[in-house]
């Protein structure tokens, strides 16, 4: 996966769990919890999504890297790169 779709992926996912949000306006730096009305549950469904889809466990610990888009897409490209997108 390239970097692009990695973040394709993620609003993808906050598009499900936040039907009502506008992404046409995601900001990479600022955090996504201040962008959108996402609380510490819709949280943790992103991480269960990115486990179901990718196969992919985010542990605890590393929750802090998933602050902003920006984060996000660093956090998972190295983990997503080598995978191809299932569309």
């Amino acid at each position: 996966m390239t970097r692009e779709q990695v973040r394709t992926a993620i609003l993808n996912i906050i598009a499900e769990i936040a039907p009502d949000e506008d992404l046409s306006t995601v900001k990479d730096e600022e955090k996504l919890r201040d962008q959108f009305d996402l609380d510490s549950m819709d949280f943790l469904d992103i991480v269960m999504e990115l486990r179901k889809r990718f196969n992919l466990e985010v542990p605890e610990a590393d929750y802090p890297e998933l602050v902003t888009m920006k984060s996000c897409v660093e956090y998972l490209f190295p983990r997503l790169k080598d995978r191809h997108l299932v569309t």
